[in-house]
């Protein structure tokens, strides 16, 4: 997934994008509300996590203006705990809320739980092809066959299995795996599909690579 977060406390900022990074998300970072529109008009999000007093701004007032524009689920991070201040948050578009200081466990399950919701799933589970593809516990299991997968493998999986069938390019992949300001190429997305390639064998799913457009994941037997 990739996150935006919208924080200006440098030192808890820090600290969410180890721990995001550490699940293998790509996270962009904005610290003013200005930095944050830069960053929608460039990129798509999975999700957004927004601080509600910012440098230059309310970020309620801000959700509410880009709730016209953009569908994105968005998480407020708040040192507020009023009911009236929550409720605000919410009625502004805010798809969840948590209250500072927080567990980051916590907030790691909230963004799980509003990614589900979204995504219209119950359940953590993708059905793709024969195979039950976890992204919480990072498992592929097909019959009694189960796979453990590693943080990149997994959120690389994962944009796969959301998109079964569809020409994906490595600009795309890049993007949904990657922030701003990691140093890669798209040589690493070629090392990244051919580890995954390698580790999805003989279950009945094969990622193909169509030439000078990108790659696709195929669920048909092998």
């Amino acid at each position: 997934m990739r996150y935006l977060l919208v924080e200006d406390n440098l030192e808890l900022a820090e600290a969410l994008i180890s721990r995001l990074v550490l699940d293998g998300h790509a996270v962009d970072h904005a610290a003013t509300l200005a930095e944050a529109e830069d960053c929608l008009a460039a990129a798509q999000y999975d999700l957004i996590l927004l601080d509600v007093m910012l440098p230059d701004g309310d970020g309620r007032e801000f959700l509410a203006r880009s709730r016209t524009r953009i569908e994105t689920p968005v998480i407020v991070l708040t040192a507020r705990s009023q009911v009236s201040d929550r409720v605000g948050a919410l009625d502004q578009g805010a798809d969840d809320y948590i209250t500072k200081p927080f567990d980051f466990s916590e907030l790691e399950a909230r963004c799980r739980a509003v990614l589900r919701r979204r995504g219209g799933a119950a359940r953590n589970q993708i059905a793709l092809g024969g195979c039950l593809f976890d992204p919480l516990s990072g498992t592929l299991c097909r019959g009694e066959t189960v796979l453990e997968l590693k943080n990149r493998e997994i959120r690389l999986l994962e944009v796969f299995a959301r998109h079964p069938g569809q020409i994906l390019s490595k600009a795309h992949l890049m993007d949904r795996l990657f922030s701003y300001d990691a140093a890669v190429t798209e040589n690493a997305i070629e090392v990244y599909v051919g580890r995954l390639r390698r580790r999805i064998e003989g279950v009945g799913l094969r990622i193909e690579t169509v030439r000078g457009l990108g790659y696709r994941i195929e669920t048909g037997a092998p």
